[in-house]
């Protein structure tokens, strides 16, 4: 099981058949912890408190301090071949993506 994001949804038109469909993108998703408080002198406190609230105001402007996500899957579907999936893939939505039996299936990772 990998937990994925979906990062992009784009219309695709299939050059052999002039056909539309859409482009998935799915890039792995990280499951959150809270950050562990380090236990010690108030001033150790405030400087950790400054440096979430610092990191927190960077990732706001658009300034990761993480790594850049990893593209995992993409999905080039018919918009028939979307309808038969079953699963609406919406972008910033997480999901389970289970490999089992030769079959690729899609669960909502926070229900």
């Amino acid at each position: 099981m990998v937990l994925v994001r979906v990062h992009r949804v784009s219309s695709v038109r299939d050059p052999e058949t002039g056909r539309y469909g859409k482009m998935i993108e799915l890039i792995e998703e990280k499951r959150v912890q809270a950050s562990p408080r380090i236990p010690g002198a108030p001033e150790t406190l405030m400087i950790q408190s400054m440096l979430q609230d610092l990191a927190s105001y960077f990732q706001s402007m658009g300034l990761a301090l993480a790594p850049p996500a990893k593209t995992k899957m993409i999905l080039f579907l018919t918009e028939e071949e979307y309808e038969m999936l079953g699963v609406k893939l919406d972008v910033n939505e997480v999901y389970e993506l289970v490999f089992e039996k030769g079959a690729i299936r899609f669960r909502s990772a926070y229900d």
